[in-house]
């Protein structure tokens, strides 16, 4: 949560991967998961928009991540935002943390967000720490 925190106020950047340069909400749940010590990768070729939510939750779900139905500051968090359109974000303790393409930059949104939650995940704490990073796309 505290890398999602730092990246506040980082430039909105489709494809995204660096807050120097900008985020879009894949690099943003990328910077938050490698600073909890998350290994492995997303494979190239995933898709937030145009896909299948099952798709998607599938993918997560292979990462080692533990999925929880009741979401704490620090997890992430899946959204339907439109038809076959998803959005990532990182629970914040009053909200969200996010990539806004709207406001063009990475905030926090407090409050409930106005999207269906699909899926949130936990990093796993027992044992080496394994998870996603998310790659360039």
């Amino acid at each position: 949560m505290a890398a999602a925190r730092g990246a506040v106020g980082a430039r909105y950047r489709l494809h995204g991967r660096d807050p120097r340069f900008g985020l879009d909400c894949v690099g943003l749940a990328g910077l938050a998961l490698r600073a909890g010590g998350c290994t492995d990768s997303i494979p190239a070729g995933y898709a937030l928009r145009g896909g299948t939510a099952g798709g998607m939750l599938d993918l997560i779900d292979r990462a080692a991540l533990l999925r929880t139905d009741r979401p704490q500051p620090g997890d992430l968090l899946l959204f339907a935002v439109g038809p076959a359109q998803f959005h990532l974000a990182i629970k914040s303790a009053d909200g969200i943390y996010h990539a806004d393409a709207l406001l063009r930059r990475v905030v926090e949104r407090p409050g409930v967000p106005p999207w269906p939650l699909l899926a949130a995940w936990a990093l796993i704490d027992d044992g080496p720490v394994r998870g996603i990073v998310l790659g360039e796309g």
